[in-house]
């Protein structure tokens, strides 16, 4: 069931009605009934593994507190992580490890390698192993408390706003707003549903209608050349960013109705200063993930320079090939390494210099504005890599990117029409994230305006996103992970 579909138009307004209709004592049953059902109208069979994901990891988790010997401890964590990474390998990164085989084995003329299965990537899968994960390390850490309510903890590994694409949540945010009684609060209310909204017209009006340019561009690049390329390029900036992030918008808005708060996981990510910045902005649950459970583990920034550069290049390459089992997402991953490797050292050497002053947060608006073009500029060139095919397809937009052309923008998948509406709601939302920047939340920001201005308004986004929505409905491009 997609957000962006008739069936949660329905869905979700029954479970809210039905949630503060019955006694509080009952409401974790309907979620997590709601939930399971959610998820089953992919594919019913997969509901298995989240089940087997849940037992697993609650019966550990149990099992950690009631002993005190840390070696058993390690025991109980390893079956965690053997249990869920193991279900992501297999079902994620099998055939890619065992074509890689295969081209090991055929370079020394041995011709043998693991077989391959054709097993369908369970949608979430990234997502909730990853959430699941978070809880039994954090009670090996002695930072979380087990919970001791299977179906409490059930519904932490399996709350339908979060579960197929995130935010990633962890224990000490969520389990704990299961025990609250939310009582219906009009202004909470409203707010999730406007959050909700802008979410849908960034999905449906914005990333969806850019989906066609990009797909016509990158399912052929060779047909191209000059400025389509980076056209389609830039557009599948906005497309990857409107497309995730009005997911998370509206797994927030649909959250906070509720009366639940899951976190922040994009803060304007094409405004960064540098790609550290940008880190800090973009998928911001996955990032912090990486930082306290990967990152931190392997020493952090508590080891020599050179160390802690391995460690940031480990973790970056890491966080590539978690979103695709393909080289050129390992390839994305340790460009943006790189990247964020290179600033880190800049930053070093230029400490106290007035080169420095490009390297510091007090800057000029001018070199602020540079560094955010030279930011967007890196950002886009790993997405070159995320979203091409193969290194080939990659390689020919990369080298033929500038070369002059006399292509007609409107030739390119879109109509006039639509190719006009793309861009003016693509100014439309950095306006408002411009806006944002200063006052707030746009929500805060609209509310302080007469009721006369505030109906209207909110009426108007609705109607315009119905009215301008593309009729073809796309999955959200993070299912895929």
């Amino acid at each position: 069931m997609l957000f962006n579909s008739i069936q949660y138009l329905f869905f979700f307004p029954l479970v809210a009605v039905l949630y503060f209709a019955i006694h509080p004592k009952y409401r974790w049953i309907l979620l997590l009934s709601a939930s399971y059902y959610f998820y089953m109208c992919w594919k019913m069979e997969y509901i298995f593994l989240i089940l087997f994901t849940t037992l697993i990891d609650y019966a550990v988790a149990l099992r950690m507190s009631g002993t005190g010997s840390r070696t058993r401890k390690r025991l109980l964590l390893c079956v965690s992580l053997i249990t869920n990474l193991g279900l992501l390998f297999a079902f994620k990164y099998f055939n890619f490890f065992s074509e890689a085989s295969r081209a090991v084995f055929a370079h020394f003329n041995i011709m043998q390698a693991l077989p391959q299965f054709k097993l369908l990537l369970p949608v979430g899968l990234s997502f909730y192993t990853f959430q699941s994960l978070s809880y039994t390390i954090d009670v090996y850490r002695g930072k979380q408390e087990p919970e001791r309510r299977l179906g409490l903890f059930a519904l932490y590994v399996a709350f339908f706003p979060q579960l197929v694409a995130g935010p990633i949540s962890r224990a000490s945010e969520l389990l704990p707003q299961f025990y609250k009684r939310a009582a219906f609060d009009y202004d909470r209310v409203t707010n999730g549903l406007k959050l909700m909204a802008w979410g849908m017209f960034k999905k449906v009006v914005i990333a969806d209608r850019v989906a066609t340019l990009v797909g016509t561009v990158y399912g052929e690049p060779t047909a191209y050349h000059g400025y389509p390329l980076i056209l389609a390029t830039v557009f599948f900036a906005v497309q990857i960013y409107c497309d995730f992030s009005g997911y998370c918008d509206i797994a927030l808005g649909s959250a906070q109705i509720i009366g639940f708060h899951l976190p922040q996981n994009f803060n304007r990510p094409y405004f960064a200063t540098s790609m550290t910045d940008f880190w800090k902005r973009w998928h911001m649950s996955l990032c912090s993930w990486f930082r306290d459970y990967l990152y931190i583990s392997l020493g952090g920034n508590r080891v020599s320079a050179l160390r802690g550069y391995v460690n940031v290049f480990i973790t970056f390459l890491l966080s590539g090939l978690w979103h695709g089992a393909n080289w050129t997402f390992l390839a994305w991953g340790a460009l943006h390494g790189a990247a964020v490797i290179i600033e880190k050292i800049a930053t070093r050497l230029t400490a106290g210099r007035p080169i420095g002053r490009l390297f510091g947060l007090g800057m000029h608006p001018v070199a602020r504005c540079i560094r955010i073009l030279v930011t967007f500029a890196v950002v886009n060139v790993g997405w070159v890599l995320f979203r091409a095919k193969s290194f080939s397809d990659a390689s020919y937009i990369l080298t033929h990117a500038f070369e002059s052309s006399q292509a007609d923008c409107y030739s390119l998948g879109l109509k006039k029409f639509d190719f006009n509406i793309a861009l003016l709601a693509i100014t439309v939302l950095f306006v408002v994230e411009v806006i944002q920047a200063r006052v707030g939340t746009m929500r805060g920001f609209i509310a302080k305006a007469p009721v006369c201005v505030r109906w209207p308004l909110y009426a108007g986004i609705v109607l315009i996103t119905f009215v301008l929505a593309v009729a073809n409905k796309r999955e959200f491009i993070y299912f895929q992970f």
